[in-house]
C-alpha cells in the first residue's frame, strides 16, 4: 500500500527526499524501506529498481504523490521507511548534543558525523525529530549509517555510557583549554558535547570533564553550531 500522507512525529514512517538519501536507505538501512516513489522523468530507474528488486522493496510510480510529499521541485525519487531507534555502543567515542533544536543543523552535523568517523550520537531531550524529513535531506542520507539515541538527562545517558574511562569534553564559550588539530586531547574514548544552538550548554556543564573552547576573533560572539562542530570532530579525530 503506497504511504501518501505527510510526515508526522510519532507515526511510524518517514520520507527520505531526493535520490542519493533514498539510495542510502536502499543499501544501509533496506530492512526499514517500505517503497520507493519514482518520477515518471527519473533518469536513473533502473538503478532504483535494481536495488529495491534485491530486497523485495516495491516501486511505485505516482508523480503527484511525489509534488504532495516534497516541497522541493528538484525531488524526483522519494525513499519510504518505518522509523527507527538504535542503542548507542558504549566503547565508542560519542558526540552528543544538548537541546538541538533546528532540523538544518541537525542534519548537517550527522553528516559532519560520518564524514569524521563518529557513528554514535547521543541527543539529551527536548530535541528536534531526526527522522523528519527535512533532518534526514540535509544529512544526505547520513542518519541511515549512524546510531542516534535519545535522553531525558545527561545523567540518564552517563549511567549507560560512562565506564572503561571515558572523558567527557563540553565545548563552552567561556574558559577551558583552546583545541587544536596541533595540540589536541587523544583519549581512547570519550563524549565531545554542544550545547543549543541559541543558548549553548548550560552552566553545569563546566563542572563535567575537560571544558574546551575554540578560539576565535572577538567580532563575533559564538560560531554557528554545525561549524563548531566541525571543528571539534576535526580536532579530535585527526590523528
Amino acid at each position: 500500500m503506497e504511504v501518501i500522507k505527510p510526515y508526522k512525529r510519532g507515526c511510524g514512517y518517514s520520507y527520505a527526499l531526493g535520490a542519493f538519501p533514498t539510495f542510502e536507505l536502499l543499501r544501509k538501512r533496506p530492512a526499514c524501506a517500505i517503497g520507493v516513489f519514482v518520477h515518471s522523468t527519473f533518469p536513473e530507474r533502473e538503478k532504483v529498481e535494481s536495488l529495491c528488486a534485491e530486497h523485495g522493496i516495491p516501486v511505485w510510480n505516482n508523480d503527484k504523490a511525489i509534488a504532495r510529499l516534497s516541497d522541493k521541485e528538484n525531488v524526483f525519487v522519494i525513499g519510504v521507511f518505518r522509523t527507527f531507534t538504535d542503542r548507542l555502543n558504549p566503547e565508542v567515542p560519542h558526540l552528543m548534543l544538548v537541546n538541538p533544536s533546528n532540523m538544518g543543523n541537525m542534519g548537517t552535523i550527522l553528516r559532519s558525523c560520518l564524514a569524521f568517523g563518529i557513528h554514535d550520537v547521543a541527543v539529551i531531550a527536548p530535541g528536534v525529530d531526526w527522522m523528519n524529513p527535512k533532518v534526514v535531506r540535509a544529512s544526505m542520507g547520513a542518519v541511515f549509517s549512524l546510531r542516534i539515541a535519545l535522553y531525558d538527562s545527561f545523567e540518564e545517558y552517563v549511567s549507560f555510557a560512562s565506564g572503561k574511562g571515558r572523558e567527557y569534553f563540553p565545548f563552552m564559550l567561556n574558559g577551558g583549554a583552546e583545541v587544536s588539530p596541533a595540540e589536541c586531547f587523544k583519549p581512547d574514548l570519550y563524549t565531545l558535547i554542544f550545547g543549543n544552538e541559541a543558548t549553548g550548554l548550560p552552566a553545569e556543564y563546566a563542572e563535567v570533564g575537560t571544558v574546551i573552547k575554540i578560539p576565535q576573533s572577538e567580532e563575533v560572539d559564538s560560531l554557528n553550531l554545525t561549524i563548531a562542530v566541525g571543528i571539534g570532530l576535526f580536532c579530535f579525530r585527526k590523528q
